[in-house]
């Protein structure tokens, strides 16, 4: 039975591999890009018109707020796995059953994240040193945030489904959408009733509200496989335990890079400086930029996998690898050299402050220089988990990045205590990551290609 392909899908087991890749990355850069200038608004907003102390305190909470989320978003990286596959294999009644699982656990893992971050917000920016001038109102942002959070989880579950089947599109149109809303209510709020951040964490919450009902209505109208039907809204258990052994260890993977950047935020909040912290926040808000047109191509790294290992044709999957490392590659110096010789006007954007400026730029020059290694690194994680392999690089990502960031940062950072010191930590743990990922690839690669020919041809091994 074959699956009925609608406009925006992409059927990325046939024909040329690049302009497809392509075709599917560009959208989701363009979404990662507006979604970014639209966080970035609110920094900018908030920044301008509230001071650094407002600014420190927005920018200051997004370490701990990926920490708290980032286990139910690992299960949408299941959702678009256990999909695509599914497509890839023209299962109609597989991909049903992925999308009204997924769904409703978005809709519950939504609530059950928001209600503990609300609860959860004093005491865990407490816990990171948020320097004291700053922290009432990142306790306010914080817990006006994750109010919405049941609306953020359906709007990546759904993108997620989205983008199982090629459609990067529609998730755009619908971004663009909920960020010109989330921009004028920032200004309406912050500039015009003078809410500071309580306003920004508002604006947040509505448009993110507004995109939620729109990739649900998209779902609704759908006349395929993808098509979402309230009433027939059940967890499957099958396909639940698919999603999770792929997306529990990339959210476990994700809460503990989270956890490790909330120890390198709780390493700048050491330095007891609104300067440092402000311009720490501009220029990862800047490096945020060149991540998301990266993670596009670790996005379709696993949906091209995925797509293609449902579909058997594993031939394809060394070329997928290929295509990908190069483009990420390209993106990534691209843009990262673009970012270090336009620092201090872009960091100039977010503060008036020289102070400020100087801290970002010493970020920015060791950090977007070698940034491109970081998006290689999470490719290779993309080409793994589309193999099925989840596990694995937790394990190395953890051990190869994280572990190696928090034992610098009392080792390395504890006896120098500069900046410099800190930020190197980066790059150094990204190019060790990466040389192991490449390693385990070639081992599991060899092992599919051994279990193929052997099935292939049984009596050779008889």
């Amino acid at each position: 039975m074959f699956i009925k392909q609608e406009k925006n899908e992409i059927d990325m087991t046939v024909g040329k591999l690049f302009p497809k890749i392509l075709l599917f990355s560009l959208p989701l850069m363009a979404s990662g890009v507006l979604q970014l200038l639209f966080n970035a608004a609110d920094l900018v907003v908030v920044g301008k018109y509230s001071g650094d102390e407002a600014l420190g305190a927005v920018g200051s909470t997004g370490s701990l707020v990926n920490l708290i989320v980032q286990v139910f978003m690992g299960l949408s990286v299941g959702t678009n796995v256990v999909a695509a596959r599914y497509f890839g294999a023209q299962d109609e009644d597989g991909v049903s059953r992925t999308v009204h699982t997924s769904m409703l656990v978005s809709l519950i893992g939504g609530i059950a994240v928001g209600f503990f971050g609300y609860l959860m917000a004093e005491p865990l920016l407490t816990w990171m040193d948020t320097p004291p001038n700053v922290l009432p109102l990142a306790i306010q942002y914080m817990k006006i945030y994750f109010i919405g959070m049941p609306a953020c989880m359906i709007y990546n579950f759904g993108s997620a489904i989205l983008r199982a089947g090629g459609d990067t599109k529609r998730p755009l149109y619908f971004l663009t959408a909920a960020g010109i809303l989330n921009v004028l209510l920032n200004l309406l709020t912050v500039i015009v009733f003078r809410m500071s951040v309580r306003g920004v964490a508002l604006a947040t919450t509505v448009s993110q509200t507004f995109s939620a009902i729109l990739v649900v209505g998209c779902l609704m109208r759908m006349t395929g496989a993808f098509r979402l039907e309230l009433k027939k809204l059940k967890v499957s258990r099958e396909i639940l335990l698919m999603m999770a052994k792929i997306g529990l260890p990339a959210g476990l993977q994700g809460s503990i890079f989270s956890m490790s950047n909330v120890m390198i935020q709780s390493a700048v909040n050491s330095f007891q400086s609104t300067a440092v912290v402000a311009g720490n926040t501009a220029a990862a808000n800047i490096e945020g930029f060149i991540y998301t047109i990266m993670n596009a191509v670790y996005h379709a790294a696993i949906t091209f996998t995925g797509q293609n290992f449902g579909a058997k044709k594993y031939d394809r999957i060394n070329k997928i690898l290929r295509d990908c490392l190069l483009f990420v590659f390209a993106a990534g110096a691209l843009t990262g050299l673009l970012a270090i010789v336009f620092s201090r006007q872009l960091l100039g954007i977010y503060t008036d402050k020289q102070e400020a400026i100087k801290v970002g730029i010493t970020r920015m020059s060791i950090i977007c220089v070698t940034y491109y290694l970081c998006g290689m690194m999470d490719t290779m994680v993309g080409m793994l988990r589309g193999l099925g392999y989840s596990v694995t690089p937790m394990i190395v990502s953890l051990v190869g990045a994280c572990g190696l960031r928090i034992v610098w940062i009392y080792t390395v950072f504890a006896k120098l205590h500069t900046l410099e010191s800190l930020y190197i930590s980066y790059p150094i743990s990204w190019f060790i990551t990466l040389s192991v990922h490449v390693i385990c690839y070639i081992f599991y690669k060899r092992k599919l290609d051994r279990q193929t020919e052997a099935a292939r041809y049984p009596e050779a091994i008889s």
